[in-house]
This record gives C-alpha cells, structure tokens and sequence, in this order.
C-alpha cells in the first residue's frame, strides 16, 4: 500500500464501489451519500486529502481538518480496504498525517457497532473516548 495526494477523480472512483460498512457508517452518522462526499472534497480542495492505494487501484480516501486543539478525520473506503495489511499501513500513515497538522491529536468517529471497529482503531494506536450515540477515538500526539 502506499499514499498520494488525493485528486476529485479519486474520491469519485472510491463512492462509485463505496463500501456497505462505510454507507452504513454514513446513515448512522445521519449523513446522506451525497453529504459525505460533499464533505469530504472540502477537505481534499484544501489539500487535505490522501488516497490509498493498494497497487494502482485506490482502495481509499482520507482527510483532515484542523480544529481549536486537533485534527479530525473523515474517510471513505471500498470494501478491498478492509485487511489485515491495511491496518499496519494505516499505523504509519495516521502518523504522517499527524505531523503535517503539526502533531495535534487526532480525533476520529465510527456509528458502526461491533468489536472489530475498536480493535481496528485499537491497534493503530488510538484510545476510545466517551462519544454521544459515537464512538470518538483519539490518536494523542507522537
């Protein structure tokens, strides 16, 4: 796997094969398809975007917008995203990110019920907060 900045094209190519788990995530969060992705190129027009790609096919889209005292993130995925390897990436990437909003802790949300959604977040190194109807997740400064 690996990352580039992300292009509108991108993003557009990971909605067209959205995964079920991320539509689910969406409708949870009370967002409609069109709201997320709307969401989600604010983001990647101010440069705060990254595509994943496994080989050249990107699996995934992940952005950042700096807050008061954090970063916080919104992502998108196809299902061939979710793997085993996908998960030591991420561990590495969420820190590059972490050091281009100059170290700030990052705070990341899932709807999603389920343990593998904590282990996931888990082992990459965030801590679960108290969220309201969310889980709120918390990547704390390097």
């Amino acid at each position: 796997m690996r990352a580039r900045t992300a292009t509108i094209g991108d993003l557009e190519t990971v909605f067209r094969d959205l995964s079920g788990r991320m539509s689910a995530d969406y409708v949870a969060a009370g967002l409609t398809l069109q709201g997320a992705q709307d969401s989600l190129m604010m983001d990647l027009k101010e440069g705060r975007a990254h595509a994943l790609l496994d080989g050249e096919a990107v699996v995934a889209i992940i952005t950042w917008h700096e807050t008061d005292h954090s970063a916080e993130t919104a992502f998108a995925a196809r299902e061939g995203f979710f793997s085993a390897s996908t998960v030591r990436f991420c561990k590495k990437h969420i820190r590059r990110i972490q050091a281009l909003t100059g170290n700030l802790p990052i705070l990341s949300r899932s709807w999603l019920d389920g343990p593998e959604v904590a282990r996931w977040f888990r082992i990459i190194g965030y801590e679960q907060k108290q969220g309201n109807g969310v889980k709120v997740f918390e990547l704390p400064p390097a």
